[in-house]
């Protein structure tokens, strides 16, 4: 009997999820390619992925199902010892690698929790930088035709080239970061603004937004920086910067008590710590106000050990209620929780 296991064609990837994560990011992987042999590198969070298929074809289903919680994959092209002639043979690897010869190349490199190189990852991708002169390659950040991943674990070095839209994620591990700014009213803020980069949501052209659930006001802040009026609907203070706003209106009520006209908003969103099943009920109940071809962005709490069921459900009551889902995804600066962004048809 033929053993045919040699013949079939394997891609490997590091794979990131958001903390505790990653078990989901797996079966993600699984219901999408099969079996997926799989090596924990960061507990709960990131793993080295085998599958059977070619990158291209890796590259093209995950195009066709995104997927919520696999947030960051990079291909493993090169695989050596943690040390550091492996960076020294790292460095001959992609210098001779010629698509990347001329081109725009951001260079993102990671440590695992306990690493070899025992400087910073900047310090690093500096040392590799300086490396690679005879690729006569410009290193940038801001929309580069490839990217070199590297990833610097305890005893293993591991690197690959591709595409940035190849990554699920043009940010180094799938990490946007932002700065918080002074007088800014909570963290809250960033997911929308990571929503508003990883959706393409162009909240400069809406009008008029109703924020569920709005105290402190993270979210009705950002949504009046670009420009809309707000209806801010929760029961508790609004911050103090926010209340004197001309283009902001606050019903000090709960989701449940307040009544608005047809069509009345072209936006809705809610960040609301409550459980999905109680959000989604109270938003679909508000949904008569958001005018056709208007937008919903919604948190999802996941409270319970079954995410995956726990979102169809909720995707399940929005589409009973003519809202086209566009993503739902798990984003960087979400919790245990994820985004969605809907479309009302």
């Amino acid at each position: 009997m033929n053993d045919d296991t040699e013949d079939k064609i394997i891609s490997r990837y590091i794979c990131t999820a958001n903390h505790g994560f990653a078990p989901y990011a797996q079966e993600e992987l699984r219901r999408l390619f099969g079996a997926v042999k799989s090596t924990l590198l960061l507990p709960g969070e990131i793993f080295l992925a085998t599958l059977e298929a070619e990158p291209e074809e890796v590259v093209q289903r995950l195009a066709q199902n995104l997927p919520v919680f696999l947030r960051h994959i990079q291909p493993v092209d090169f695989q050596d010892t943690g040390d550091l002639p492996a960076l020294e043979r790292l460095a001959v690897y992609l210098s001779r690698r010629a698509e990347l010869q001329g081109e725009k190349v951001s260079l993102h490199v990671r440590k695992g929790s306990s690493s070899f190189w025992e400087q910073s990852p900047g310090e690093l991708r500096e040392w590799l930088q300086g490396k690679l002169d005879s690729l006569d390659a410009e290193f940038t950040v801001q929309e580069p035709a490839w990217v070199i991943s590297v990833y610097a674990d305890g005893d293993a070095l591991y690197a690959g080239v591709s595409r940035p839209e190849a990554n699920l994620s043009s940010w180094n591990g799938g990490m946007i970061r932002f700065r918080k700014e002074d007088g800014q009213i909570s963290r809250a803020k960033f997911k929308l603004m990571e929503a508003e980069k990883e959706f393409a949501i162009p909240f400069y052209s809406f009008k008029n937004a109703v924020d569920i659930g709005a105290s402190p006001g993270g979210w009705t802040s950002f949504l009046l920086e670009r420009g809309l009026k707000v209806t801010a609907v929760d029961p508790a203070l609004m911050h103090e910067s926010l209340r004197k706003n001309p283009a902001l209106k606050i019903l000090r009520k709960n989701a449940g008590e307040v009544k608005f006209r047809e069509n009345e908003f072209d936006l809705l969103v809610c960040d609301m710590s409550w459980s999905p099943k109680l959000m989604a009920k109270l938003v679909t109940e508000l949904l008569h106000s958001l005018t056709p071809g208007g937008s919903a962005i919604v948190t999802v709490k996941l409270m319970h050990k079954k995410p995956m069921a726990v979102i169809k459900e909720i995707i399940t009551m929005f589409e009973g209620q003519r809202m086209q889902v566009q993503r739902a995804k798990q984003l960087f600066h979400n919790r245990d929780e994820i985004t969605l962004y809907m479309i009302k048809y």
